[in-house]
C-alpha cells in the first residue's frame, strides 16, 4: 500500500506547490504584514482618516498664486524667490499645489513641476544650500493635497523654488510652473506672509488672478474643515455708519499675528451671497492699553482693492504690540460698510487670546439674524466645526492625502490574502475529499489484499496437505505392503521383528503426518517444522526411497540456515513432491539429488531414471508458484528426468 500513500503525499503537495503559485503578488511594503496586521493596519487607517481635516474646496472667486510663461518642452529651469524680512531659523515650508475641476476624475492639480528642489539661504550666502527636493513619482496630477518639506530649523533670509521639469497644463497642453501659495514655517509663524516675491518667469498675459504677490498671500484653495466640532454660524452686522467691534482681553498681551476668518459661503448652490460679505474695503485694527483708546495703536490698516484680496483665512504678521483692547472699524460707506467674520484670532506667543472673549458691537444687533451671534466670533468654531492651527491643518490635509494613496493598496494586499485564501480553502476541500476517496481505496484494497492472501494461504495449505499428507499416506500403504509381505513369510523370527519394525515406522509416520495436518490447520506453528532442512531430506530419502538407489549430495548447507521458515517448509514438501513423484510414476531404480545454496540463490536438482516427462507435474509447478521460484525440466539422451528449483534467497 505504500505506492498509494506515496501518490496521495506527492498529489497534496503538488496541490499546495500550485495553489501557492497562483497567489497573486502582494503590494511592496505589505507582503510582510500578516492577514491580522493588514486587517488590523485597515482599520488604524480608517481611524485615522476619520480623525483627519477633509478636503473641502473653495468656491466663487479667488487669487490663483503664481503662474510662468509656458513652453512647449518640460525641459525648463524657472524658479521663484521669496526674501523674508530677516534671518529666520525654519522648520517647515508647505507648498499648496494649483486645484483645477475635471470632468471625469473631479479634482486635479495643475502645472505642479514634476522635479524641483528647495533651495534657502542668507543674505552673505547668496548660492544657499539645498533643503527639499521633489521627484514625482509618475502621474503627480492626482496629489491635491499640500506638500509638506521638513528643514529642520536651517537659518535663510531667502528661499527659492527652483523647477527643472515642468508639467502639461491642463487647457492647452502647454508646460508651465505653477503655485497656489508658499508659507514658510517658522515654529507656527508664517515669515513668508506678503514678502517680496522674484520670479525667472511670468505669464504673459497676466490675469488680475495669476500675479506672484499672490504666492504668499495666505489663502489656499482650501477651505477649513475639521473632523470634529460643532457648526457655528458666523456674526454680521446691520448695515450702520461707521460699523464698530470692540473687545477687553482682560490683560496686557503682546499680539504679533492676526487671522480673521471670512463669513463662511452660503449653503445654497449657487451661492446666494459673494464670498467677501462683511469683508470691509477699508479695515483697521488696534490696541490700546486704556478701555478708552486714548493710547491707541493701529495694528492692522488693510485696504483691498478687489475681491482677490480676500481669502478664506486672512492672516497677516504685525509688529509685537501689547495692548488690552482691541477695536476693528471700517470706514466703507453704505452699503458696503458691514463687518462679519466666521472667527477672528490675535496670537500672542503663538496662542490665540481672543478665544471665547466677547466682542461688542457699537449698535444693536440685527434682530432678525438671531442665529448669528457676536459670540461666533470668537467661539472657535466655523460652519464646519472646530478649527485648527492652520500649520496642523495643512499637515492633516498631507497626511489624509498619504493614507487615503495608500489604502486601496491594503484593500488589494488584503484581497489578495482573502483570494489566496480561498482558493487555499478550496483546494483544502479537494484535497480532503482526496483524501477521503484514497482511503476508501486504501480500505478496499487492503480487504482485497487481505482476501488474496487469505486465498494464498489456503491454497498453499491445500498444497501441503496434498503433499505432505498425499507423501505420508503413500508411506503408509508401503509399509502396509510390506507388512502383508512378512506375515506370510512369518516363519522366521528375525522376519517377524522385521514386522515389528515397519509397524512403529508406520505408528512414526503417522505421528508425523497428525502433526503436519496440525501445521496446515495453523501456519504460526511453521517455524517448529523441518527446522533442520538437510536433517529433514536426508531423513526422507531414507524413508521413502524403498527399492531405489538414491544418492543426496549437499554444497554451503550452512546457507540454508538462513532460509525463512516457510520458504525451508517450502522447499522440503517441494522435494517430498519429487520424490513421491519419481516412487509412484516413473519406474525409476535410481535417483539423484543435489543441493546448492549461495547467498543470492538456492538450488535444487533431482535426477531420475526412469521413463520420463514431457512437462513438470502440476502440483510441482504449483509449489514453485507459492515460493515466486523458477521450475526448469530436461530428458537427457541416457533417458529418465531432471527437474531443477531455482529461488532467490
Amino acid at each position: 500500500m505504500w505506492w498509494l500513500q506515496t501518490i496521495l503525499f506527492l498529489l497534496a503537495s503538488l496541490l499546495l506547490i500550485q495553489t501557492n503559485a497562483a497567489s497573486p503578488p502582494l503590494e511592496p511594503n505589505l507582503h510582510e504584514l500578516s492577514l491580522a496586521e493588514l486587517e488590523q493596519r485597515l482599520q488604524n487607517t480608517d481611524n485615522q482618516l476619520k480623525q483627519l481635516a477633509r478636503y473641502r474646496m473653495r468656491s466663487g472667486v479667488g487669487s490663483q498664486g503664481f503662474r510662468s510663461q509656458h513652453y512647449p518642452t518640460p525641459h525648463n529651469k524657472v524658479w521663484v524667490e521669496i526674501e523674508l524680512e530677516k534671518e529666520t531659523s525654519i522648520d517647515e515650508i508647505i507648498l499648496t499645489p494649483n486645484i483645477r475641476r475635471d470632468t471625469h476624475k473631479a479634482f486635479q492639480t495643475d502645472g505642479l513641476p514634476s522635479t524641483f528642489r528647495i533651495i534657502a539661504g542668507t543674505d552673505l550666502d547668496r548660492e544657499g544650500v539645498i533643503v527639499a527636493e521633489y521627484n514625482s513619482p509618475g502621474d503627480n496630477q492626482s496629489h491635491i493635497a499640500p506638500l509638506i518639506f521638513q528643514t529642520h530649523g536651517v537659518n535663510a533670509s531667502w528661499v527659492r523654488i527652483e523647477a527643472h521639469v515642468l508639467s502639461k497644463r491642463a487647457f492647452d497642453g502647454k508646460y508651465i510652473f505653477q503655485l497656489s501659495e508658499v508659507m514658510i514655517l517658522s515654529n507656527e509663524t508664517n515669515v513668508a506672509l506678503h514678502r517680496p516675491v522674484k520670479s525667472s518667469s511670468s505669464s504673459y498675459f497676466q490675469v488680475t488672478a495669476w500675479d506672484k504677490r499672490f504666492l504668499v498671500d495666505g489663502h489656499t484653495p482650501y477651505l477649513m474643515d475639521a473632523s470634529h466640532g460643532l457648526q457655528s454660524i458666523g456674526f454680521i452686522s446691520k448695515a450702520q455708519s461707521s460699523p464698530r467691534l470692540s473687545m477687553d482681553l482682560g490683560e496686557l498681551f503682546s499680539l504679533s499675528r492676526i487671522h480673521l476668518h471670512a463669513l463662511d459661503h452660503s449653503d445654497v448652490i449657487p451661492q446666494s451671497k459673494p464670498s467677501d460679505l462683511g469683508i470691509p474695503y477699508h479695515l483697521i485694527i488696534q490696541g490700546a492699553s486704556n478701555p478708552d483708546f486714548s493710547d491707541a495703536v493701529t495694528l492692522l490698516d488693510f485696504h483691498r482693492e478687489s475681491i482677490r484680496d480676500t481669502g478664506p483665512i486672512m492672516m497677516w504678521n504685525i509688529p509685537a504690540t501689547t495692548c488690552r483692547y482691541i477695536q476693528i472699524s471700517s470706514t466703507d460707506a453704505p452699503p458696503h460698510n458691514l463687518i462679519g467674520f466666521a472667527e477672528i484670532e490675535l496670537f500672542s506667543n503663538n496662542v490665540n487670546v481672543a478665544k471665547r472673549k466677547p466682542f461688542h458691537l457699537n449698535a444693536p444687533v440685527n434682530s432678525r439674524q438671531n442665529m448669528r451671534k457676536l459670540s461666533a466670533l470668537t467661539d472657535g468654531r466655523n460652519i464646519y466645526g472646530d478649527l485648527l492651527p492652520v500649520r496642523v491643518w495643512l499637515n492633516e490635509l498631507a497626511q489624509r492625502h498619504q493614507l487615503e494613496a495608500e489604502r486601496p493598496l491594503i484593500v488589494k494586499t488584503l484581497q489578495a490574502h482573502y483570494s489566496g485564501q480561498q482558493k487555499k480553502l478550496m483546494i483544502t476541500r479537494w484535497l480532503a475529499a482526496i483524501l477521503a476517496a484514497g482511503a476508501v481505496i486504501i480500505i478496499l484494497t487492503t480487504r482485497i489484499l487481505r482476501q488474496r492472501a487469505v486465498a494464498h494461504t489456503r491454497k498453499r495449505i491445500a498444497a501441503n496437505l496434498h503433499d505432505e499428507l498425499g507423501a505420508n499416506l503413500h508411506a503408509i500403504g508401503l509399509f502396509g505392503d510390506l507388512a502383508k509381505q512378512e506375515v506370510h513369510d512369518a516363519g522366521k523370527d528375525s522376519q517377524w521383528e522385521q514386522l515389528v519394525q515397519y509397524v512403529d515406522e508406520i505408528r512414526a509416520l503417522t505421528e508425523h503426518t497428525g502433526k503436519t495436518a496440525r501445521y496446515c490447520a495453523d501456519m504460526l506453528e511453521a517455524k517448529e517444522l523441518y527446522s533442520n532442512l538437510v536433517e529433514n531430506m536426508k531423513k526422507l530419502a531414507e524413508q521413502l526411497r524403498a527399492d531405489l538407489e538414491h544418492e543426496i549430495s549437499f554444497e554451503n548447507q550452512e546457507m540454508l540456515e538462513h532460509l525463512p521458515p516457510r520458504k525451508r517448509i517450502g522447499v522440503f514438501l517441494f522435494y517430498k513432491e519429487c520424490i513421491t513423484n519419481i516412487i509412484r510414476h516413473s519406474r525409476a531404480s535410481r535417483v539423484e539429488t543435489k543441493l546448492k545454496a549461495d547467498k543470492k540463490e538456492f538450488t535444487l536438482t533431482v535426477y531420475d531414471n526412469g521413463k520420463g516427462v514431457v512437462t513438470p507435474p502440476t502440483s510441482l509447478k504449483r509449489r514453485a508458484r507459492l515460493l515466486n521460484a523458477k521450475i526448469t525440466h530436461e530428458t537427457p539422451k541416457s533417458g529418465g528426468t531432471i527437474i531443477t528449483f531455482r529461488m532467490r534467497i
